[in-house]
């Protein structure tokens, strides 16, 4: 079939994603009655989803925030709280890759923010530097399970699911992934005799910390808790966020000015207009995998394999896994969700469980080379090359998949919160 054949001449021949969905698509749509008009329906369709507004402003709170100093906030109670354990520094990057990800809702926006401040302390500290990278992008994967998220929000439209439900799903998860994060990195700080800092933990040092980080830390917790408290939509949520931070910014901390703002503008413009032609071009795409009927034959193709639930979604995963080395994070949502929600609906399995599972896979393909975002991120920072931080990062990775087997094959701990609901 052309169709197929184009498009995974595309993937092969690594063409921006975009026109990887677009080009296959266009090709079918020329050899078919179907007018072509057609194509800007789709493309506009695509994009005219109200949940999508809440991307670019999350991105936009995230990069307002880091350069406000509400990072450095972060950083100082966290250091306050366990920067005496064994680790202890790199202990305080995952917690506040944990904090900050609550935030941006993205993984390398993530990595970028923390990592930027505490690569460097860690290095003077006297950690190795590809170790500092490693846990660096390992924290950052957080940025992407932990609510708000924006493959989530990308996901929830697809898949025609309450975003506030699968915010809700991601708390406990996230909460589990990085307590294992954590565990590994105090089990290799321990091992390789990476100490803390050998003063006692201070309670007035640790008030002062969060006195003066007490605007900075209410952040998450307006908007969250805004979500979850009814107050106002994940949408509206974002926009809050975008309001609370520069209100901390310009008028409480008085850390940025126009420029600062700016830049932060542009930060968030380039991440969200890619995603406005990928969703243009994926509902397009969509459109012609259910004239073709690819979903259904791929979803009989792995009933043949299997049809217990719960080796097929040990199956996916793999497949996710497999995938996430070469497709960028929101590429992979945006392309499988429609090819395999058919086979999840078949299987009685539930949706939001099944897209927390997805938003896991996605974090180890942020890890792994030749397309690990948050790896050339770190990379960046320290000025390491790909392959030494590679090395360092396996530990992570195999803790993110011990984390995701837990999570697989107990789906409670994603759905317990939404079912209070």
């Amino acid at each position: 079939m052309i169709f197929v054949a184009v498009f995974l001449l595309c993937l092969v021949l690594g063409v921006p994603i975009f026109a990887t969905l677009g080009v296959p698509s266009l090709i079918e749509l020329l050899s078919s009655p179907i007018p072509l008009e057609s194509l800007a329906h789709s493309l506009f369709d695509g994009v005219d989803k109200f949940p999508l507004l809440a991307i670019p402003n999350f991105v936009l709170a995230g990069a307002i925030m880091a350069r406000a100093g509400i990072t450095r906030d972060i950083i100082e109670v966290m250091r306050a709280v366990v920067g005496q354990a064994y680790g202890g520094l790199a202990i305080v990057t995952i917690l506040s890759c944990m904090f900050f990800a609550a935030i941006s809702g993205s993984g390398p926006g993530t990595v970028a923010a923390i990592g930027t401040l505490l690569i460097p302390a860690m290095k003077e500290d006297g950690y190795p530097a590809d170790f500092s990278a490693a846990v660096a992008s390992s924290g950052g994967t957080l940025g992407i399970l932990l609510p708000p998220s924006n493959p989530m929000i990308v996901y929830g439209v697809l898949a025609s699911v309450s975003i506030g439900d699968l915010f809700l799903a991601g708390l406990l998860p996230g909460m589990l992934m990085g307590a294992l994060l954590v565990t590994t990195t105090w089990f290799l700080s321990r091992r390789h005799g990476y100490r803390g800092s050998q003063a006692r933990f201070d309670r007035r040092a640790f008030a002062l910390a969060l006195w003066r980080g007490k605007f900075s830390l209410a952040t998450p917790f307006i908007v969250l808790g805004g979500i979850y408290g009814g107050v106002f939509t994940p949408v509206e949520a974002s926009v809050v966020a975008v309001g609370y931070a520069l209100l901390v910014g310009l008028l409480v901390k008085r850390s940025i000015g126009l420029r600062a703002t700016w830049e932060a503008l542009g930060e968030a413009s380039t991440v969200c207009g890619g995603l406005v032609l990928i969703m243009g071009t994926a509902i397009f795409f969509g459109e012609f995998l259910a004239l073709n009927m690819i979903p259904q034959k791929i979803a009989a193709a792995l009933l043949n394999i299997t049809t217990d639930p719960t080796l097929m979604l040990l199956l996916i995963a793999l497949i996710l896994i497999v995938l996430g080395t070469f497709m960028e994070t929101l590429s992979t949502v945006i392309i499988l969700t429609p090819i395999l929600l058919p086979l999840i609906l078949q299987l009685g399995i539930d949706l939001i469980h099944f897209g927390i599972l997805l938003v896991v896979t996605s974090e180890i393909g942020f890890l792994t080379p030749p397309l690990g975002v948050n790896l050339f991120v770190a990379c960046g920072i320290s000025n390491l090359t790909i392959e030494e931080v590679s090395r360092r990062v396996l530990p992570f990775i195999a803790t993110i998949i011990v984390g995701l087997l837990i999570l697989l094959f107990f789906p409670q701990i994603s759905l317990l919160l939404p079912s209070f609901k």
